[in-house]
C-alpha cells in the first residue's frame, strides 16, 4: 500500500486491517468497493496470512465478475497459496464453471500447483470443467 505524500504512514495493525477488508471484499464479491481499495494503492497481488490473493478468494468463491475485475486490473493469474493452490484450481474444487471460463482465457495453467487443475478435476469428479478449458 502507497502512502500518499503529506499522509502519516500507517501502522502494522491498520495496515493488517486494511488487508483483512479488502479480503473480505473478494471473498464476499463486492467488486466496486476492492477496485476502491486498487485505486488508493492497495496492491492487486496483495495476499493474506496464507497466502491467499484476491483472485484466489475471489475464485474459491465463485464471484466471477470480481475475478474478471482483478484479471483486468493484471492480477497473477497463476500466483498460488502458502498451499501452492492455484485460483484455477481451486475453482475447479468448487465446481466454478464461469471462474474456470475466465481464468483460462487469461491464461491459468492447470499444470500448475498442488493438486494441479488437471488433478483437482479428477479427484473431485469435476473432470468436465476441463472440457471449458480446451
Amino acid at each position: 500500500m502507497t502512502d500518499t505524500p503529506g499522509s502519516r504512514s500507517l501502522s502494522p495493525e491498520e495496515r493488517r486491517r486494511i488487508i483483512d477488508i479488502a479480503m473480505e471484499l473478494a471473498r464476499t464479491g463486492q467488486t466496486a468497493d476492492l477496485l476502491d481499495f486498487l485505486d488508493h494503492g492497495v496492491p492487486v497481488d496483495m495476499t493474506d496470512a496464507d497466502g491467499n490473493s484476491f483472485l484466489m478468494l475471489a475464485a474459491y468463491h465463485g464471484r466471477e465478475e470480481t475475478v474478471l475485475a482483478l484479471l483486468a486490473r493484471g492480477a497473477d493469474v497463476d500466483l498460488r497459496n502458502s498451499r501452492d493452490q492455484s485460483p484455477v484450481a481451486g475453482a475447479i474444487f468448487k465446481g466454478e464453471e464461469p471462474v474456470v471460463r475466465a481464468l483460462v482465457a487469461a491464461g491459468a495453467d492447470l499444470d500448475t500447483g498442488t493438486p494441479t487443475a488437471r488433478q483437482a478435476a479428477e479427484m473431485f469428479g469435476r473432470t468436465h470443467l476441463l472440457e471449458v478449458a480446451e
